[in-house]
């Protein structure tokens, strides 16, 4: 079996894990980057466009589909579903379709779909200047979110409690999204909709993530994770637990929701990361994403609940229902963080033999390299990398991930005059990690 995988600009060799689990299942796996470096994957079953530009990329992807026959193209990373879409239409090969695609990243046309198709969400509006935002804040009533729409990772995402506060978050996030990578790596071609803000009525219920799968009618929802940090201004510092504490009825619920959202944004054969959040009792979609979860969400929902999105990845790209069922736990607790810091340039994180060969850590990846650029809120939401460990109970968990990741130790730079900057590396499932810095 041989598959494509693509990102339309390399994010460092962030995706490189997902990509050895692919292997792992037994596929022939090629790379193609639109943009990126030479030596990323091995010679022979990697190839660059040298362009961000759909047509580029496209002709690239044609010409190396008439050698090598693929039976499926992917990806693992947020800015480039739009860019499969069009390459798996192009190729004549499984994918979701190039709106479908658009209607999955665009979080104001997501809301629309999901207006339009009655599902339940957050009151939402897209604004154009700080009037806007303020108005739209006055008929919503404080608190409100303040978020791009095409952002990802948490960046420029804002809990908006006051006028002042949304004048001052509103700049930030506007000038901000201009230079995010995330926006930027998007293929040159495609009508991506409004690169802007919306502001949102706040739930104030708990989050729930999703690791699902939609295949024709039916939602399957293999893994759900809980949120279960305490909340400020911003939404970069979260801590998962699995499993999930939703009773059966609930859940139902959810899966409903979940189910009239991916409808609405025309996805049929595609996996899933959904995020809800509950709100008067009831669950809301915060958004749907047409891709697998980031940071560690495919190994706890091996762990905790038998799903295995990385083959369900595989599957669905090469036109194979999934062998995905509904929700149910194997009994093991995990929690997981990612390792926070104050802002910097890094001159080295160290992590101690005791934590990196513990048997109660499941997940440790560090991301963060020397001379990358912390950034932190309202500048960006930068981290260090992951950490994710297992316990009797949610409790024994939470606490031995605390304690370990308080060893953890990240050693700034003092004279950088001119600091490299890099990608940022948000991702989830992502907590604030009691990380010591010097």
């Amino acid at each position: 079996m041989k598959l494509l995988t693509m990102e339309t600009v390399q994010y460092l060799n962030y995706y490189h894990g997902r990509y050895r689990q692919v292997e792992d299942l037994g596929v022939e796996l090629h790379v193609l980057n639109g943009e990126g470096t030479e030596d990323f994957w091995p010679a022979g079953r990697y190839r660059l466009a040298g362009s961000r530009k759909i047509d580029d990329i496209v002709a690239a992807a044609r010409e190396w589909h008439a050698e090598e026959h693929f039976d499926g193209v992917i990806t693992f990373s947020e800015s480039s579903v739009i860019t499969v879409a069009a390459v798996a239409d192009a190729l004549g090969l499984p994918g979701i379709g190039v709106p479908a695609a658009v209607c999955s990243r665009n979080k104001y046309l997501m809301r629309q779909a999901y207006e339009r198709a009655g599902a339940p969400i957050p009151s939402y509006r897209l604004v154009e200047s700080l009037d806007d935002a303020l108005g739209a804040a006055s008929d919503f009533g404080y608190p409100v979110v303040l978020k791009p729409t095409l952002g990802a990772g948490s960046h420029f995402v804002f809990r908006i409690d006051t006028p002042g506060e949304m004048a001052e978050r509103y700049a930030r996030a506007a000038d901000g999204i201009r230079d995010l990578f995330w926006v930027n790596s998007e293929a040159d071609g495609v009508d991506l909709g409004p690169n802007g803000l919306l502001v949102e009525s706040f739930l104030d219920g708990r989050e729930y993530l999703m690791e699902a799968v939609v295949w024709d009618d039916d939602v399957y929802l293999g893994s759900v994770v809980d949120r279960i940090t305490a909340e400020g201004g911003t939404f970069d510092d979260d801590v998962h637990h699995a499993p999930t504490s939703l009773p059966p009825e609930e859940m139902e619920k959810v899966r409903r929701a979940v189910r009239a959202g991916a409808h609405a944004q025309g996805l049929r054969r595609s996996v899933l990361h959904a995020e809800v959040r509950y709100h008067d009792g009831e669950p809301h979609l915060l958004e749907i994403a047409a891709r697998v979860g980031g940071g560690g969400l495919d190994l706890i929902a091996r762990r905790t609940a038998d799903h295995d999105p990385i083959r369900a990845v595989v599957d669905i790209g090469r036109g194979v229902r999934p062998g995905v069922r509904h929700f149910r736990p194997t009994g093991v607790h995990v929690t997981a963080m990612c390792l926070i810091s104050e802002a910097g340039v890094v001159d080295r994180v160290e992590v101690p033999p005791e934590v990196a060969e513990a048997d109660e850590v499941f997940l440790l990846k560090i991301t963060a390299r020397p001379g990358d650029v912390i950034r932190r809120p309202p500048d960006g939401n930068t981290i260090l990398g992951f950490l994710g460990t297992t316990g009797a109970t949610q409790e024994e968990a939470f606490a031995t991930m605390n304690d370990f990741a308080s060893r953890i130790e990240v050693t700034f730079r003092q004279d950088t005059p001119e600091p490299k900057d890099t990608p940022e590396l948000k991702g989830t499932p992502a907590s604030q990690g009691a990380v010591a810095a010097t």
